[in-house]
């Protein structure tokens, strides 16, 4: 039987090697020699990029579990006003690039916005010399709007942690006497804290690899400095080993991550549906409740949303040109193409993993999907680096044949951004299509062998029509992640090729988003897609 699964099992080894090929390479190339860039770079402004990492990571993180962990706690214990739309509305800030959010701050809370010159109308003020404005394009700044967009991480895992708490443990703090206050800090948040861990670390991850908030508020971290060592230097040594540093940052909070919660156990969970022990808010409470949650909506997601609207409706003509339509093709069809071989490969491995079932099977699901935690600026030096040793080597061969140079024919096209957002996006078709795959029974894999069907027939007649529905949300889910990524296409990008994403990241850069308002609306639609199925997944579950 094992010699009928030499082609799965090649393949998945195969293909789950490619994947992760990007990741040695920076490790390879940062082994080299430190050269004069990199070590003038040591010499001078990493310690101030590394120093503003950290305190971008830290202040982020802390805003964002300040701004999630309290909305998470009443959506899940409390009954207000409103309460079943504000479940999934606090979950829209994540459609926002954080980008888009930053640009629109910038243009409300700068100098020349409408409330500085509110203020400067009601008090009489005449320069900036009259009072004291907080800079909104800074570290602090980008904090705040980094945190905007990324508490909702927060805000569902810790939800969904306090709603599968034993219904018994808190009536039990009730009976003996708990405030709510009590009850929160002493039973919930000590049950939810590995939840809590996990939300905190995709926080800390997706602020690390942030490029397009830090770039528009001019702050410094190791993000830019891959960027700026690689474009601004010409200098992909230098670049490879500031990213294998970033690579090695994202590792240590994966491994903490997990090391903190090793000796946790859970036996206790759900609320039975039988049981509301939730809390009725009644006068301030509830009012205070209400205009925390709904201020956070909509300082996070709908006036943004409306400034937005209010830039395509006046700048409609200059918004829809035909490099909207063309770039919107491009994207369309990067995305669309990444997300086929996504699913293609994450059925492979998967089906692989179903065939044999040793432990040994789940090694090249793993790697395949490490490279959902690499930042996309980081994933295209990986990419560019093999990349184009390739194309060196294709165009020695073609010499040596004498057959001209074909150029950069990997490197210098869109193959290199669909490799890109396969490796990116790959652990989330895998994901979506290994939980499609555990729900059909072994005892179906065991009657198509019985009737004399091979692996390729059985995977074709029997598993896809089932796993058809997983299949295309698994699709649909890397389409979506490749329309919004910026970072790796603002890299790996051809002459004069761009996406939706890195064409309004240019407008914005420029200081004119309303140019770009119909992109910048179709991005935020598009990520609107994905948390719209979170939200029912997790009704059906509660």
């Amino acid at each position: 039987m094992k010699e009928k699964h030499i082609f799965w099992q090649s393949s998945s080894w195969v293909l789950s090697l490619l994947l992760v090929l990007p990741i040695l390479a920076i490790f390879y190339t940062a082994l080299g020699d430190s050269d004069e860039v990199f070590s003038h770079l040591m010499s001078t402004v990493m310690g101030t990029y590394a120093a503003n990492t950290v305190w971008l990571v830290l202040g982020t993180s802390v805003l964002a579990l300040l701004l999630g962990l309290p909305s998470a706690w009443i959506m899940a214990m409390c009954r207000i006003p409103g309460e079943k739309i504000l479940q999934w509305a606090l979950v829209l800030p994540l459609a926002m690039p954080g980008y888009i959010v930053g640009y629109i701050y910038t243009n409300w809370f700068d100098y020349a916005g409408p409330v500085q010159i509110f203020l400067r109308d009601v008090f009489g003020w005449e320069t900036i010399h009259d009072y004291w404005f907080p800079n909104i394009r800074s570290l602090g700044g980008a904090c705040v709007v980094l945190a905007l967009v990324l508490y909702p991480y927060i805000y569902l895992l810790a939800r969904a942690a306090f709603m599968e708490q034993s219904v018994s443990l808190l009536q039990s703090a009730r009976l003996l006497r708990c405030s709510p206050w009590q009850s929160f800090r002493r039973i919930s948040l000590p049950l939810s804290r590995p939840s809590i861990a996990v939300a905190l670390s995709l926080v800390a991850m997706e602020t690390l690899g942030d490029f397009g908030t830090v770039s528009y508020f001019a702050v410094n971290t190791l993000t830019t400095a891959v960027y700026d060592t690689w474009l601004g230097y010409s200098n992909l040594n230098a670049a490879a080993k500031i990213s294998s540093l970033m690579l090695l940052v994202i590792f240590f909070l994966i491994s903490t991550e997990r090391f903190s919660r090793r000796k946790q156990k859970l036996f206790q969970q759900q609320f039975e549906h039988d049981d509301d022990v939730r809390y009725t808010l009644t006068g301030a409470k509830k009012w205070c409740a209400i205009i925390w949650c709904w201020g956070l909506v909509g300082m996070a997601f709908a006036f943004p949303l409306l400034q937005l609207c209010y830039y395509a409706w006046h700048y409609f003509a200059e918004s829809w040109t035909t490099q909207f339509l063309q770039y919107s093709l491009n994207s369309l069809s990067v995305s669309i193409i990444a997300a086929v071989v996504a699913v293609i490969l994450a059925l492979i491995v998967n089906f692989y993993r179903r065939l044999d079932g040793s432990k040994y099977t789940a090694v090249p699901m793993r790697l395949a999907s490490m490279g959902y935690a690499v930042p996309g600026t980081v994933l295209a030096i990986g990419v560019i680096i093999p990349l184009t040793s390739v194309d060196h080597l294709v165009n020695d061969l073609a010499r040596s044949y004498e057959l001209g140079r074909p150029g950069l024919i990997f490197s210098g096209t869109m193959f290199a951004i669909i490799f890109a957002f396969v490796v990116r996006f790959a652990a989330v078709a895998i994901g979506s299509i290994e939980s499609s795959l555990a729900k059909i029974s072994p005892s179906l894999d065991m009657a198509s062998k019985t009737m004399g069907y091979a692996s390729t027939a059985m995977l074709r007649r029997v598993h896809l029509p089932l796993i058809r529905r997983g299949c295309l949300i698994a699709g649909l889910l890397v389409f979506i992640e490749s329309m919004k990524e910026l970072n790796a296409a603002l890299l790996l990008r051809p002459f004069n090729f761009e996406t939706l994403a890195t064409y309004v990241f240019n407008f914005a850069s420029d200081e004119q988003l309303e140019q770009a308002a119909l992109s910048a609306i179709l991005l935020v639609i598009v990520g609107l897609i994905p948390l719209v199925m979170i939200n029912r997944s997790l009704e059906q579950k509660h």
